[in-house]
């Protein structure tokens, strides 16, 4: 077994599976807003039990999704010594930020969702719940500028030599503000927000299958499709100048997600496959497709893949793929919820119970073109770990066993199958069960 081989694998894992939650938990934050705005309007108690219940399904996955994103700060102790020796004094300032800024916010202002719904003012409850939203988004934000500082440094130095070699803060804000961070950031909230659209979608459409709670499965419905349409439709501009910089910041990535071998104008492509032992790629493609996105030429050219020193190209096929299947699951959430939520404007969507069953898995979609997109970032950033600084192999704790590593992938497996487990009984009893109104509790 490989040491490297084992480490990335287990730092991949988990922060998939980390990442299937944050999703979740930061999307479902803007309808829990959404149905405290509503209550805190019209003060009636049956608008209350909707809004308690959106609280009891974001804190069950405010609280996995913390427990699960506490190991990869242990893995980059245990597994990435050298890389954590390399990047502390800059990735950790991040880390802490959103530990003291975001996470702090965000765990105190749930606190009070939790248990102080008779204890404060109406309008302190309600801003706290914004406030819980401000938190999760903000803690977002502090996340991708510590990956994208990997993706284009920026703000720093570097100092040493040999194994006391690392990259040390000069500015802090070009860091933090470094060429990938805004559009990354707009990127990734964008699809997160699609995420908790379609789950509040998705709970509507449980209990109109079910006839129970119609109202509020009603509300559910058109909250959770207006906020899918609506960001399924933004992610097309942020996903736009996201690519945009990847082309001009990283060339190299972007040449593998298009296939692009040999210098000249980069098609956009839809679907297809890469060769990589002939170096070719057929595919289903725009020609020059890129170059105009990026210049408004169709003609501008870009070096391609074989122009790249051989040690610095990523893996190919895995990057233009998942790359190409994030498009393909992003188109079809911008087709899909944009019919929805018109047919649910005109009312024809409540008794078409295809429809709702098909809205009852649908939000695994968004989670699925995520982790495509991530992917497509991270394998097409290697072979480097820090884009130009740090490779990857270079990076491994060497004083790591492959059996020890091997092992604690297998006891994440058993622990988050656990986790999962309790979470799905938790969260889908609290579906089910459905709003509970002062006459249900009694």
């Amino acid at each position: 077994m490989d040491a490297v081989f084992l480490a990335r694998f287990q730092f991949a894992f988990t922060v998939a599976y980390h990442f299937f939650f944050v999703p979740l938990s930061v999307g479902l934050g803007l309808i829990m807003v959404l149905f405290e705005r509503r209550y805190y309007k019209s003060q009636s108690p049956e608008d209350k039990s909707w809004a308690d219940l959106w609280v009891k399904i974001f804190a069950a996955t405010f609280v996995i999704g913390v427990a699960t994103g506490i190991t990869m700060e242990f893995a980059f102790g245990t597994n990435w010594a050298t890389y954590s020796r390399f990047v502390g004094d800059i990735f950790g300032a991040p880390l802490a930020a959103e530990g003291l800024f975001a996470f702090f916010m965000e765990s105190t202002f749930l606190g009070v969702l939790i248990f102080g719904r008779e204890r404060v003012s109406a309008k302190f409850y309600y801003v706290s719940s914004w406030l819980v939203w401000g938190g999760s988004m903000l803690s977002a934000l502090w996340i991708i500028i510590a990956n994208s500082w990997m993706q284009t440094p920026a703000g720093f130095k570097v100092v040493g030599a040999g194994p006391q070699q690392k990259a040390v803060l000069t500015n802090f804000f070009a860091a933090a503000l470094n060429p990938s961070t805004l559009p990354r950031y707009a990127h990734t909230v964008t699809a997160l927000l699609i995420t908790g659209g379609c789950m509040a979608a998705a709970v509507g459409a449980y209990h109109l299958l079910k006839g129970t709670h119609k109202a509020f499965a009603r509300q559910s419905l058109s909250y959770g499709l207006a906020v899918a349409a609506i960001f399924s439709v933004l992610i097309l501009v942020t996903g736009h100048f996201q690519a945009v910089e990847v082309v001009q910041q990283q060339p190299v990535k972007m040449a593998a997600m298009e296939g692009h071998w040999d210098a000249g104008p980069m098609p956009l492509g839809f679907i297809g496959f890469v060769n990589t032992q002939a170096k070719t790629t057929t595919v289903l493609a725009v020609p020059g497709g890129v170059s105009f996105l990026e210049s408004f030429t169709f003609t501008k050219s870009y070096p391609g893949l074989n122009q790249t020193p051989p040690a610095d190209i990523p893996p190919v096929q895995a990057t233009f793929q998942t790359y190409h299947l994030m498009i393909i699951v992003f188109g079809i959430l911008i087709l899909v919820t944009s019919y929805l939520w018109w047919l649910n404007r005109s009312g024809k969507l409540e008794n078409n119970k295809t429809l709702l069953k098909v809205l009852l898995w649908f939000w695994l979609i968004p989670e699925i073109g995520i982790q495509m997109g991530w992917a497509a970032a991270e394998i097409g950033r290697q072979p480097w770990i820090v884009q130009g600084l740090l490779r990857t192999k270079d990076a491994i704790s060497v004083v790591v066993p492959a059996w020890q590593i091997a092992l604690t992938i297998l006891i994440f497996f058993v622990i988050y199958a656990v986790l999962f487990v309790g979470w799905a009984r938790v969260v889908l009893g609290l579906i089910k069960a459905g709003p509970q109104t002062a006459a249900s509790k009694a």
